[in-house]
């Protein structure tokens, strides 16, 4: 144990006390003021005898350097994209009491990072931070450490920690394992003050714990998604919205996997009936009295999708339902499962404002006669809607014509829409044109961006659609169309019609439906509408049917904004794909803008992405790698697009792009 050396002078009090308390713990003294918890006095121990750490010797927080905090988090990138919908939901529930929330690996760095940019220099100086390092052996007894150690949930309050610099802090951790029981991360929220009781935290624990679980259980269910599970509990009403056990099976009712509940089932059963544990994974039908048939058959002999089924160890009745594998889904231009034509079944997964415009667009689809506007943001992707109604409908064997109005000048719209006779104006083509409206007939006109249409050519666009014909410049005899118009705009219309920018008659001749899309940031399905435009983005690249996007850049797709909506996604991940060095998709690939803002923030305090520091090594360290951007970026802890920028800014030209 480390003697006892005089004390700082620059150390208050109360940390002078709690100093005096570990070394008397250290000494086999038993005072009132030692911790209650075993777990912390044990922690204390180890800390002292094994560990070797002096009390007297405050350590200040370590944060890892980025390049070993994006070590760390792609070393858990799968569970850092399951566990984000918990974090945020519990963050939302603990920030107006002002506690902060880490998630970390199993070495206790954190990983993933929520708390109030207001107090970001109190935090970090206290290390409750992104990078922050809270492994026991350095940082004393704490929650996340000492829950590592023990591999259960923990409260850390004030005093309790090890270190004297701790002390005003109050932690609450809990574990999260994977599938086989290991420890591979640990959920925490912590507070900078609070109050002194101990059971003051009590709440704290319990929510963590409840949060834990979920995360755990998520997981799982990613990681065995393409096999046969079992949810189970005793209670008949919350099997299917909460079921606590799960198990993973094969077909014939070989245990795969379970969580924490369903190892604890098998567990016990081992303890119960030892010659049945020589397989440490039993048969389902060794567990519960039941028929791997019975189990099979629940989702089609049920009503309610449940069955009762007695475990042997104890004759507990258990709830079980089924939850089968997802297969996927043919391509077919035939209705889909959820009852939508293929063109109008992509448009979406599980989004209610999408579901809506799904709905009433099938039901759009064949109803000629109603013209549709479509609303939006710009880039939310109102001309694939456009097209997605025409090709489901009957009129999928005629053109699609799409006219976008604020593209074309206003001097030539009226020609290319309407159409020109030979020597109708100087400048034309000698033959003559046929307009952009004719050529729609028997099909579909889409006008892109109709609020960008000048009023004199609105008077002469709600001609066409009351009389359903078109009058070329310079014609003397009007041509038949039979057309179905869909609108789109971006803008305010009801406004612009009180301005006297829109004809009110033409906005209702327009507005036969409405489809309002919603922007990216607002979807529900935004996993669904990455994966659907990476496909497409690979396709029209020439189907480089081997990329892959891996889970880190996938979540920072997820965390953006995206201000340009569906348009600069695809953009975004025409980049990675233009750019990447493999055929895996990665966090480093993507638009720097594209970075979850926790990153960047914190890669900003590096000296290596100042201007200085960067300005001054770049050259040399990119011919040092070799002009391998990859491993200068990994060396720098930035992305390979703000390497390329520097470069770019410094008209540093590498080797073979050079004339």
């Amino acid at each position: 144990m480390p003697s006892q050396l005089p004390l700082p002078a620059r150390l208050q009090s109360v940390q002078r006390q709690h100093i005096e308390h570990v070394f008397q713990l250290g000494e086999g003294l038993d005072v009132p003021q030692l911790p209650a918890q075993a777990t912390i006095r044990r922690s204390w121990l180890r800390c002292l005898n094994e560990y070797q750490l002096d009390p007297t010797r405050p350590r200040p927080a370590r944060v890892v350097p980025q390049q070993t905090l994006i070590e760390h988090r792609e070393s858990v990138d799968e569970l850092l994209h399951v566990a984000r919908a918990g974090v945020d939901q519990l963050y939302q529930q603990i920030a107006q009491l002002g506690y902060v929330l880490l998630l970390t690996d199993h070495r206790g760095i954190t990983v993933e990072f929520r708390g109030d940019p207001n107090q970001d220099q109190q935090l970090r100086r206290a290390g409750l931070y992104l990078g922050a390092d809270w492994d026991e052996r350095f940082a004393g007894t704490c929650a996340v450490g000492t829950c590592l150690h023990d591999r259960q949930a923990i409260i850390c309050h004030r005093q309790e920690h090890f270190d004297a610099s701790h002390i005003s802090l109050t932690c609450t951790a809990a574990p999260i394992a994977d599938p086989q029981g290991n420890v591979i991360a640990v959920l925490d929220i912590s507070a900078l003050q609070s109050p002194t009781q101990h059971e003051s935290q009590n709440f704290s624990l319990s929510l963590v714990t409840l949060y834990a679980r979920m995360i755990e259980d998520a997981y799982f269910l990613q990681r065995y998604r393409d096999c046969l599970m079992v949810r189970l509990d005793t209670s008949r009403e919350f099997v299917h919205v909460n079921g606590r056990g799960l198990i993973a099976i094969e077909e014939n009712g070989q245990v795969i996997a379970a969580n924490a509940v369903g190892r604890e089932l098998i567990a016990e059963h081992r303890r119960r009936w030892p010659p049945w544990s020589i397989d440490p994974t039993p048969m389902l039908g060794e567990l519960f009295e039941c028929d791997i048939a019975d189990v099979l058959s629940i989702n089609s002999a049920t009503d309610d999708q449940l069955r009762a089924f007695r475990a042997r160890v104890d004759n507990t009745i258990y709830f079980i339902s089924l939850l089968e594998p997802r297969r996927p889904r043919p391509a077919q231009a035939h209705p889909t499962p959820s009852g939508l034509p293929e063109p109008l079944a992509r448009l979406g997964a599980d989004d209610p404002a999408m579901r809506k415009v799904q709905k009433l667009t099938e039901r759009l689809r064949n109803e000629a006669s109603v013209n549709v506007l479509i609303s939006g943001e710009t880039g939310t992707g109102k001309e694939v809607v456009a097209r997605a109604l025409h090709n489901s409908g009957q009129r999928a064997k005629g053109p699609f014509i799409a006219v976008n109005c604020a593209a074309i000048p206003e001097a030539l719209i009226e020609s290319e829409l309407f159409g020109y006779e030979p020597g109708a104006f100087t400048g034309g083509r000698s033959k003559g044109m046929r307009g952009l409206i004719p050529q729609a007939h028997g099909g579909t006109l889409f006008l892109d961006e109709i609020g960008d249409m000048p009023l004199s050519l609105q008077t002469r666009l709600l001609r066409v659609l009351a009389e359903r014909e078109v009058m070329p410049l310079g014609a003397n005899t009007p041509v038949k169309v039979d057309i179905r118009v869909i609108t789109a705009t971006h803008r305010d219309i009801d406004a612009m019609i009180e301005q006297g920018e829109f004809r009110e008659d033409l906005y209702y001749r327009l507005n036969g439906a409405q489809l309002r899309l919603p922007a990216l940031r607002e979807r529900a399905d935004k996993l669904y509408v990455i994966r659907q435009v990476f496909n497409d983005v690979v396709n029209e690249r020439g189907g480089r049917h081997s990329s892959r996007l891996r889970a880190d850049a996938i979540s920072a797709l997820l965390a953006y904004a995206w201000p340009g909506n569906i348009r600069q996604l695809k953009n975004a991940l025409a980049f990675a794909l233009a750019t990447s060095e493999s055929d895996e998709i990665t966090v480093h690939d993507l638009p720097e803008q594209c970075l979850s803002q926790r990153i960047t923030q914190q890669s900003h305090h590096k000296p290596a992405d100042t201007h200085g520091n960067t300005d001054h090594t770049l050259l040399e360290m990119l011919k040092a790698q070799h002009w391998n951007i990859s491993a200068v970026a990994r060396a720098l802890g930035v992305s390979r697009p703000t390497v390329y920028r520097q470069m770019q800014r410094q008209g540093i030209v590498p080797p073979n792009w050079q004339v």
